[in-house]
Parts: C-alpha cells; structure tokens; sequence
C-alpha cells in the first residue's frame, strides 16, 4: 500500500517539547507564586484594615486640617498684617526725607502712634507672615539710621528674602553696622555675602567699593584691589566708578 505524508506536517522535536513543558511549568509556577502573594497581602491587609484605615484618616484630617488653617487662619492674618504694616511704613518713609526729625520718625515707626502698630507690634503679634518679615528689614534700617548697631544687626539677621535688591541691602546693613562697631572682618563678611546675593547695577558696586575700602583697612590690598576692578570692569558707568582709579592704586 502507497503511503505519503500530510502536506504542512513536521515530525515534533523531542528537545522542542521538552522546552515548552520547562516554558509551561515555568509559567505555572509564576501565577502560583503571583497567587499565593496575592493571597497573602489580601491576609494581611484585612488583618490591618483597622490600622490602614487610620492612618488614612489621619491623613485626611491632616490635609483638611492644613486647608482649614491656610484659608480661615492664615490667609486673614496676612491681609490683617499688610494692613497694620501701612501705618509705620508711612512714618519710615517720612522719615528717610526729613532732614531734622529723624529720630522721633523713625521711633513711630518702631513703636507706632494712635493706636495703631509699629513694626515692633507686627513683628510680635503677626510672626511667621511676610508682614512680620519685612518688618524685621524695616526695624533693622530704622535701628541702623538711630545708630543703634546691636538692634539693627539683630533684626535685619532676622530678615530673610530672595529679593534681589532687599536681600543684599540687608546684608550690606548688617556690614555698616559691624564697621561702626568697629568690627572690620565682620562687616566685610556680610558685604561680600551682600555682593554675592545677587549681580545688580545698584546693589553690587555699592558692597564692592565699601568692601574694598575695608580691605585695605585690614590691609588685605590684593583682596581689595579684586573689588576694585571689578567695578572698573563690570560696572564703569556707576557712581562708585568715578574714583575707582584712585582706589585701584591705593590697592596696588
């Protein structure tokens, strides 16, 4: 009898089988596995459901908490500072153009007048707001202006801002007052971190030039002369340029 093979029709390879047992064994063992894991994080979470729940609802109530405080606390505090903050802000202001009552302007705007708050008050009953912390810059220069070194070191240390401006004129006050007390390796400390604060055109000659006059008085000519000629260099149209020569040659 005649015999032939179906069309399409390959005898099986017995490795090929044995391949697909291992692949399907392999498989099986995988899902056992996901199964039993499975099993056992269902176990545990309905051992500590109690537990889970909690914590979720101290989360909750942390969040709502947060939300509450920022929108009904918070946020009015602010405005109710930014008000306060008007008052002495006004006597400080007169106080920068007055040619003879500078004193008692300046202490108005420390202590406020008519019942209404000084920067002091502020500071005190709205600490933590941006009111309180721009008090803490306004205090300081009123403090610096009264020559009052200690309290404007103190408050204008407290002041904290990325502004580029405020930022370096704070630092540039602490360094005017240790130069009155002084105190030269001090205030040359903070005229630099007042230069380094930020690159301005009004900022940064003004720290260079006085960080160079107190380097020369500590005798430090190479570390002025870098001051000097970066003004030269950098910021040749300011008003600290003018002279800048002259320093330059005392540094040399």
């Amino acid at each position: 009898m005649a015999t032939y093979k179906k069309r399409g029709y390959k005898p099986k390879n017995v490795e090929e089988e044995i391949i697909v047992d291992e692949q399907e064994s392999t498989t099986a063992e995988v899902f056992n596995t996901l199964d039993e894991s499975a099993s056992k994080s269902e176990e545990w979470v309905s051992q500590n459901q109690n537990y889970i729940l909690g914590f979720i609802g101290v989360i909750a109530v942390a969040v709502l908490g947060y939300l509450a405080y920022n929108q009904f606390v918070s946020k009015p505090k602010e405005i109710s500072a930014q008000n306060e903050l008007y008052y002495p802000q006004q006597y400080f202001n007169q106080a920068l153009e007055s040619a003879t009552e500078k004193d008692s302007l300046f202490t108005l705007s420390l202590n406020g007048a008519e019942g209404k708050y000084g920067f002091l008050d502020i500071i005190e009953e709205y600490s933590g707001t941006k009111a309180a912390n721009l008090s803490s810059y306004s205090a300081g220069m009123a403090y610096l202006n009264m020559q009052k070194y200690q309290e404007a070191i103190s408050y204008l240390e407290d002041f904290s801002s990325d502004d580029a401006i405020l930022g370096a004129l704070a630092k540039g006050g602490i360094g005017d007052a240790f130069v009155q007390l002084n105190q030269p390796e001090d205030a040359l400390g903070y005229y630099e971190k007042a230069i380094s604060h930020n690159t301005n055109d009004y900022t940064t000659p003004k720290f260079l030039y006085k960080a160079g006059v107190v380097a020369l008085e500590l005798e430090n000519k190479g570390k002025a002369l870098a001051f000097f000629e970066r003004i030269k260099e950098e910021f040749s149209k300011s008003e600290e340029a003018k002279t800048i020569d002259v320093f330059i040659g005392m540094s040399k």
